[in-house]
């Protein structure tokens, strides 16, 4: 990814004053209005905007949705994403594009040029849980507006921990994540911690400017409310297990998904780099 242009920072700077989540609960409270003139002109207008491919949802209709967030979390049709059948494939959990992809190295996890962030840092400052992530693998993936919004699973796993961390709403679009420190650990985030069949993974949601809400698929909406401490959640008693390529969770509103895996455990597919476009259960590394 190439280093912030003036431009870059400009756009960033200009975020800083905003009162981000005032805003993001403005769009929370909108994107839900079931004012059927309004909600269908928004979501025509933003479909011609981005480019949105109606033909794969499980609805093309746009009058059929009832509020805005409706459209913008709608399912795909059957078969719109086959799923990698090899017993070793590890699958996009989304839509999008691959903003970075390796080794964690340090306990740092690379943003962009001349930026990094701490694994500690994005798991809210939890040593154990970022322990086990120490030289591990990460990917982080963008999602744009026009994607589809749900996040699925890379592979099968059983949930044991769930952190809500709170932080800022910065943009999470290329020129923010090029122009602002620390991005990822300093936004909003939902970590969700798995045992898998290869080891530790750790499924992050990062908030970003208008995601006005991350839920998932057993604890239902997470944010908001805004809080100013980290909150976890234990699960073992291994209640939520979901398969590889189940609906784990979503954003109302797009964002940022980051994958951690433990050292030794997967390897990255070499046909993916920075702004390779993934689609949901395409594969993207072979477990080892």
């Amino acid at each position: 990814m190439y280093s912030a242009s003036s431009s870059d920072y400009i756009k960033a700077w200009l975020q800083y004053p905003l009162p981000q989540h005032a805003l993001s609960r403005i769009t929370h409270w909108l994107t839900r209005r079931e004012w059927s003139a309004f909600k269908d002109w928004s979501i025509r207008d933003f479909i011609h905007r981005f480019g949105v491919d109606m033909s794969e949802a499980a609805e093309p209709d746009v009058r059929a949705y009832p509020t805005f967030n409706a459209f913008f979390t709608r399912s795909l049709r059957a078969g719109a994403r086959p799923m990698a059948m090899e017993a070793d494939a590890v699958v996009s959990p989304v839509d999008g594009a691959v903003s970075q992809m390796g080794v964690i190295e340090g306990g740092r996890i690379f943003q962009a040029k001349g930026r990094w962030f701490s694994t500690l840092e994005l798991l809210g400052g939890d040593e154990a849980a970022a322990a086990v992530f120490k030289d591990g693998a990460y990917t982080t993936l963008y999602l744009s507006p026009k994607d589809y919004h749900r996040i699925h699973m890379p592979v099968a796993g059983r949930l044991y921990k769930m952190l809500q961390v709170p932080g800022r709403l910065f943009s999470v679009n290329p020129p923010t994540t090029r122009a602002v420190p620390r991005l990822f650990a300093r936004n909003e985030r939902v970590a969700c911690l798995f045992d898998t069949d290869i080891g530790p993974m750790a499924l992050v949601m990062v908030g970003a400017m208008n995601v006005a809400s991350i839920e998932t698929v057993w604890a239902g909406e997470i944010t908001p409310p805004q809080r100013r401490s980290v909150r976890a959640w234990d699960y073992k008693d291994g209640e939520v297990q979901l398969d590889k390529g189940a609906e784990a969770g979503r954003f109302n509103m797009g964002s940022t998904v980051i994958l951690l895996f433990a050292k030794d455990r997967i390897r990255w597919d070499v046909a993916y780099g920075p702004n390779s476009p993934v689609r949901m259960g395409r594969k993207i590394a072979a477990s080892l």
